[in-house]
């Protein structure tokens, strides 16, 4: 469990920087940073000089926070995330969140750029989350409880805000953008999935597979945020085609599916109350 002082260090030192009190917070995901390229008048901070925030080295990510006013509304992006992968303990990926939770912020969208594991899905499709299967045999709120952050046995029925979906899927709708809708499963990295597990999780009712996202969504229900998850489907997981996969490809769609990414995201904020 992250430490309060050093969340409330991190929160002082962002503060210090900018007079925005953001309400909305965004995690973006590998391909997805372009997005803050939309917020007015920006204050960026690196991740380097906020005070216990790590740095993903992860290809994709900038490693910086974009504060600023979009559709309205006072947002915060993280243009990169940390990944378990990368060496990071839970408490490390997860510690923004708690950041971000401290300054304001109650509604949060995650992120992704992920595989299709169900094979009506195509590369370039986006997937509104409606839940989660954790596949990494570990959680990001094992240890000590801080009653000050959450509950020590959080409810997480709902991780992913049925109102927010609801305006997320109006929205898509309103703009004749497709949106599928389904399971997200986390899967530790770096390693891709092999054709078995994959099997495996298609079997368990999963419908895309990923790297990311689940622990910050476990975090930010702790912390009694809303969350909305939107995955980019970049290309179908392990032996559903017969072709190797590989990061640059994922970079590749994300960049062709950007500018509807984008659209979607910024209507969405719009209808945020």
């Amino acid at each position: 469990m992250q430490k309060l002082q050093d969340i409330l260090e991190a929160k002082d030192f962002i503060i210090s920087k900018t007079t925005h009190r953001p309400t909305i917070g965004m995690i973006l995901g590998s391909g997805l940073g372009t997005l803050a390229d939309e917020i007015e008048n920006p204050v960026n901070i690196p991740y380097s000089e906020i005070p216990h925030f790590a740095k993903s080295e992860a290809v994709g990510h900038a490693n910086e926070l974009v504060i600023g006013e979009l559709m309205g509304k006072t947002v915060i992006a993280m243009k990169g995330r940390f990944h378990y992968y990368e060496g990071f303990t839970l408490d490390e990926v997860t510690f923004p969140v708690r950041v971000l939770k401290a300054l304001g912020v109650e509604n949060l969208l995650i992120t992704n750029a992920c595989g299709a594991v169900n094979t009506s899905f195509n590369p370039g499709d986006l997937m509104l989350i409606t839940d989660h299967i954790n596949l990494v045999g570990t959680n990001p709120l094992i240890g000590p409880n801080n009653n000050e952050l959450g509950t020590r046995f959080p409810d997480v029925s709902q991780v992913y805000n049925q109102g927010l979906r609801t305006i997320a899927t109006k929205a898509a709708k309103e703009l004749n953008i497709p949106l599928q809708q389904g399971v997200y499963a986390w899967w530790s990295g770096p390693a891709y999935e092999t054709p078995a597990e994959i099997r495996m999780i298609r079997i368990l009712g999963a419908d895309a597979v990923g790297m990311s996202t689940v622990p910050e969504a476990l975090v930010a229900t702790h912390a009694s945020m809303n969350v909305l998850g939107i995955s980019c489907l970049t290309n179908m997981a392990c032996g559903i085609l017969d072709q190797p996969l590989n990061h640059n490809e994922v970079l590749e769609v994300a960049g062709k599916v950007r500018a509807t990414f984008v659209k979607l995201v910024k209507r969405v904020l719009g209808e945020i109350e």
